[in-house]
């Protein structure tokens, strides 16, 4: 029988309803920069998807990031847990400085960093968490994706 005042061998994570509302803020974030007519008279990449497959493949995404935060929360590696915060802020980062300032250079930096940041989380998690490493795959392969949009958009504007 533990001792009263005793601390459990685990640390206590927060809730996932929290780092789904966290996750919401940031996408929430990206929701206030809307493409507009602006983005519509871009020229873009052949490989450009239709404009409708974004809502649902970053809804689907932003789960599965705060599922995995959270579970990353309850893991002693401060590195993953701080790593996760840096790839929150560059995702955030991203929506403002492209749809928002329309600065596709600074954008292109912003999501190469955001992808080294999914890769460290990648790499780091794989030995500890095959569940954390499951779920922040296909974000690390759209992210991928995304920088080609971007570098294309950069070059061809």
């Amino acid at each position: 029988m533990p001792r009263t005042g005793t601390l459990p061998k685990h640390r206590a994570r927060p809730g996932l309803l929290l780092f789904l509302l966290i996750v919401a803020a940031v996408a929430m974030s990206g929701v206030a920069f809307q493409p507009g007519a602006w983005y519509a008279g871009l020229t873009k990449p052949f490989w450009t998807p239709p404009n409708w497959l974004f809502p649902p493949v970053w809804t689907l995404l932003y789960i599965m990031i705060a599922i995995a935060g959270w579970l990353i929360f309850s893991m002693p590696d401060t590195r993953l847990r701080l790593l996760w915060v840096i790839q929150l802020g560059l995702n955030a980062l991203w929506s403002w400085l492209f749809f928002g300032l329309h600065h596709f250079a600074a954008g292109l930096v912003d999501i190469l960093a955001l992808l080294v940041s999914i890769g460290a989380i990648l790499l780091l998690s794989r030995p500890i968490s095959k569940t954390v490493t499951w779920l922040m795959l296909p974000y690390f392969l759209w992210v991928a994706y995304a920088s080609t949009l971007n570098a294309g958009i950069l070059i061809l504007n």
